[in-house]
C-alpha cells in the first residue's frame, strides 16, 4: 500500500477574505454593497460580528462540505485570514483554527480595506486566496494582487459577471477537495467584470472589463482520440514549447535543465541540447552548453536569469537529480519566482498524487520552496501541483 504521509508534510495554505456586506442589498434592489444606507450597514455589522451576515453564511456552506471530506484527505489545510468580520469570525464559528494576520481594520470596512487585506494575504504566502463577495470584491482583489496568486470567488454578491467565481459554495469546496486529495488542478486566466455604473445611470446594463486573475478549475485534458499515445505526448510538448517561446524575454538568460521537454525548447530555437546537463540561452543564442555550477552563478550575477525545468518521469524529482549544478546559492539568487516547471499531464498523472521533489542540499531552502507551484502543461495552460522537500 502506498503511503502519502510524505505528501502531507506541507499543508495547503488557504487565504480567506470576506466582504461582510456582500449580497445584503439584493433583496432591497440595491446594485451593490457600496451603496447601502448607513442604518443597514450598522445592522449588517452586528450580524457580521456574530458570523451571521449573508456572505459569511455562504462561506459556512462551503466549509461544511469541505469538513465532511476531511477524514479522507491526504493534505492538511492551513488557513490564513484577517481579523474580525472579514474572515476570522466565520472560521471561528466553523471551529477552524486559523492564522490571523496582524492587520488593523476599521469597524465598518470599505473597498480599500478589501484591497489591503488581499495584499496582506498574498504577502503572507498563501497558495490560494478565497474571497466571498461579488464583482465589486473581485475588482478589489484584482486591483490588489492581479495575477500574482490564484484566487477563487465564493459567490455572495448582488452582481457576479466575473469569471472568477465558483458556481456555488459547494463547487468551491469541490475544487479545494481536489487539491486536498493530492490531485492536480488546472489554473486558467479569467476576466474580472463589473457593471458600468455610468451606463447603468443611462439605463444600459453593460459589464466592463477590469482585469484578469488566475482561477483553479477542474482538470481539463487535451483530447486527441485519433492519435496514438506517443503522438499525443508530442503534441502536448509542442504546445508547452510554444508557450515558453512566446514568453521568452529579451536580455534574460534562461538555464534549461535536462529532459526531453526542455530539449524540445532548444530544438525549436535551432540550438543543440546537452542530454544530461544544463544549457544557458539568451536572445536565441547559446551562451553555455553543459554549464558548471560556477558558470551558472557567474552568468546569473551578470544579468537576470530564469530556470526552466522538467521533472524526472515516474520519480517526480525536480531539483537534485541530474541537475546538481543548480546549487542552493544560485537558486536563492534566482528566487522561486525565477524557476518555471514544464510537464505534461501524463507525467504528472504518473505520480498518482505524490508531490514533485526538491533535494537542493539545503533543507531550509527545500522547506521554504515547498508548496503549490504553477506548472506549464500546454499552450497558455497551467495547473497547481504540490512541490515538497
Amino acid at each position: 500500500m502506498k503511503s502519502f504521509q510524505d505528501v502531507s508534510e506541507r499543508p495547503l495554505r488557504l487565504g480567506l477574505l470576506v466582504n461582510p456586506y456582500a449580497g445584503a442589498g439584493g433583496p432591497l434592489a440595491f446594485k451593490g454593497s457600496d451603496e447601502l444606507p448607513a442604518a443597514l450597514r450598522e445592522q449588517l455589522q452586528a450580524q457580521a460580528a456574530a458570523g451571521l451576515a449573508p456572505a459569511q453564511q455562504r462561506v459556512l456552506d462551503m466549509l461544511s462540505v469541505l469538513q465532511r471530506g476531511e477524514a479522507c484527505s491526504r493534505r492538511p489545510l492551513h488557513w490564513l485570514t484577517v481579523a474580525g468580520a472579514m474572515g476570522e469570525h466565520v472560521l471561528r464559528q466553523a471551529n477552524i483554527a486559523a492564522e490571523v494576520l496582524p492587520l488593523s481594520l476599521p469597524e465598518h470596512t470599505l473597498a480599500d480595506d478589501s484591497r489591503r487585506a488581499a495584499r496582506a494575504l498574498q504577502a503572507a504566502g498563501v497558495d490560494l486566496l478565497l474571497f466571498a463577495g461579488g464583482d465589486g470584491t473581485a475588482r478589489d482583489v484584482c486591483a490588489a494582487i492581479g495575477l500574482q496568486v490564484p484566487v477563487l470567488g465564493i459567490p455572495a454578491g448582488v452582481k457576479m459577471h466575473s469569471g472568477v467565481f465558483a458556481i456555488n459554495p459547494q463547487a468551491a469546496a469541490a475544487v479545494l477537495q481536489l487539491l486536498r486529495d493530492g490531485q492536480w488542478v488546472s489554473v486558467e486566466v479569467a476576466e474580472v467584470r463589473d457593471i458600468d455604473e455610468s451606463g447603468l445611470q443611462q439605463g444600459r446594463v453593460r459589464a466592463r472589463h477590469y482585469g484578469e486573475m488566475r482561477v483553479p478549475v477542474e482538470p481539463r485534458y487535451l483530447q486527441q482520440v485519433k492519435c496514438s499515445g506517443r503522438e499525443v505526448e508530442e503534441l502536448v510538448v509542442a504546445e508547452i514549447v510554444a508557450d515558453v517561446l512566446e514568453r521568452l524575454q529579451p536580455g534574460v538568460r534562461y538555464a534549461l535543465g535536462p529532459g526531453t521537454t526542455t530539449a524540445a525548447v532548444l530544438a525549436a530555437l535551432g540550438l543543440p541540447a546537452t542530454l544530461m546537463g544544463v544549457d544557458v540561452i539568451a536572445d536565441g543564442c547559446l551562451l553555455a552548453a553543459d554549464a558548471s555550477a560556477d558558470t551558472l552563478r557567474t552568468l546569473a550575477d551578470e544579468g537576470e536569469m530564469q530556470v526552466l525545468l522538467s521533472p524526472t518521469g515516474g520519480q517526480g524529482s525536480l531539483i537534485g537529480r541530474g541537475n546538481q549544478q543548480l546549487r542552493p546559492d544560485l537558486l536563492r539568487r534566482i528566487g522561486r519566482a525565477g524557476v518555471q516547471v514544464l510537464a505534461t499531464h501524463a507525467k504528472l498523472d504518473e505520480l498518482a498524487g505524490r508531490p514533485l521533489r526538491l533535494d537542493t542540499g539545503d533543507a531550509a531552502l527545500d522547506a521554504e520552496w515547498s508548496g503549490w507551484w504553477d506548472i506549464v502543461t500546454g499552450y497558455q495552460q497551467r495547473v497547481l501541483y504540490a512541490v515538497s522537500g
